[in-house]
């Protein structure tokens, strides 16, 4: 069934769009070609300009001023914005770093990044390499046969991110559940509710979890990134506990949920092109760059919103202020403008420009540790791997926001 341009658009709004990437990816190619900044009104939804090429999305990302995160960073149901607002009003809303701009973005994003610069993430290789050994070793004890994504991937880049905060191991199931239904609100496998309220709830037993390791860290403070949140200062006063909480829960959601996406994603692209496993097994050196290939190829964050402030145009399109413009990566990462061959799965791909973490001053804070978390689970798992195929159908995640694989049957041979 061909697709037409207005029903290309409305597939940007909808969960189940993102379980068929074939189609997906024949609709935002569709909109690259023919209305690469498109009006959608979609039911449900405020409307928005669906910005799809590679070259509108960097300008937008590199006006910050012109365009903002505020109020509108992320799609949602137009009942759920309404609430979001509400919750603002009375002092209660989420608060993270992609909802905020210059120049509180800047001095709050201060807190936590040196925790991720390299040389904190030399400090936490060690842990990183041990977890991957340990999960490599735990394919080896399932017999050869599993589901990566749920018994793999989304277990090694959590258990990272714990130690990174300074949580106990036993916090992992409940950060992985909250964190499946904090993001999973258009999968109705993973939603705790259809309601906005419920759709909100795992959001306040983050909050209420939060809050306790705030007031433990206040109390007794430690080398952590936890400490460094619940103690840090702006203006000398403490953040607030909804705006200390909003930290965690970016750091402890987004931190690993989008690292398990790319390493899933990434090992069932190199199923699908054995030949580029065969190039990566035999040339090792091609890890980094095979690494930023994997996350192009899934880019785990499928959209952020941006806000005109004033009357402005987006590739010759008008766009008024207060209009809000969706800005779709996996187009942007497979726009033919920019790469060569933008659907061949190329370990070697350099240059290779994809806008997976952004750009500008809103760029993925835990860029460098997602890299790195992947090229050493590839590292420990490619040496010992024999032979790999599927042994299912993978399924992907319904969501218009962050998600990739959640099955990913596989049957291998592992060498000691």
């Amino acid at each position: 069934m061909i697709l037409t341009v207005t029903e290309a658009g409305l597939s940007l709004a909808n969960p189940a769009a993102h379980t068929d990437e074939g189609r997906l990816h024949e609709a935002l190619t569709l909109l690259r070609r023919q209305a690469p900044v498109h009006w959608v009104e979609a039911d449900g939804f405020d409307p928005f300009w669906a910005v799809t090429r590679h070259a509108d999305i960097m300008e937008i990302e590199r006006n910050n001023a012109l365009f903002i995160n505020a109020p509108r960073p992320l799609l949602q149901t137009a009942k759920l914005e309404a609430m979001q607002r509400q919750r603002e009003a009375e002092g209660t809303a989420l608060r993270t770093l992609i909802h905020m701009d210059d120049p509180r973005h800047r001095v709050v994003r201060a807190i936590g990044a040196d925790w991720f610069r390299p040389r904190a993430m030399r400090a936490l290789e060690v842990r990183i390499a041990e977890l991957a050994r340990q999960y490599v070793d735990r394919m080896a004890e399932l017999g050869g046969e599993c589901d990566f994504a749920t018994q793999v991937a989304v277990h090694y880049p959590l258990y990272v991110i714990l130690s990174l905060l300074g949580l106990p191991e036993a916090a992992g199931q409940r950060m992985l559940t909250l964190t499946q239904e904090l993001f999973g609100g258009g999968d109705q496998e993973r939603r705790r509710g259809a309601t906005p309220e419920e759709l909100l709830e795992p959001l306040l037993d983050f909050f209420a979890y939060f809050q306790g390791i705030t007031a433990a860290r206040r109390a007794a403070p430690t080398d952590d990134l936890a400490s460094a949140i619940a103690n840090a200062r702006v203006d000398g006063e403490y953040l607030s506990d909804v705006d200390s909480a909003s930290y965690y829960v970016i750091i402890a959601t987004a931190g690993h949920d989008t690292t398990s996406s790319t390493i899933a994603g990434g090992l069932h692209a190199l199923i699908e092109h054995p030949a580029e496993l065969d190039r990566l097994r035999s040339d090792p050196g091609l890890l980094p760059t095979a690494v930023d290939e994997m996350i192009r190829w899934v880019t785990p964050v499928k959209e952020f919103m941006r806000t005109a402030t004033a009357d402005t145009s987006v590739g010759g399109i008008p766009v008024a202020a207060g209009e809000s413009l969706l800005l779709s990566y996996p187009s942007a990462n497979r726009d033919e403008e920019v790469f060569d061959d933008p659907f061949r799965f190329d370990v070697g791909r350099d240059p290779n420009k994809h806008l997976a973490f952004g750009f500008g001053v809103h760029y993925c804070l835990g860029a460098a540790l997602a890299r790195i978390e992947t090229r050493a689970l590839f590292a420990e798992l490619l040496p010992r791997l024999e032979s790999v195929e599927l042994a299912g159908r993978p399924e992907w995640v319904a969501t218009t926001f962050v998600g990739g694989l959640k099955r990913l049957p596989i049957r291998y041979n592992l060498s000691e």
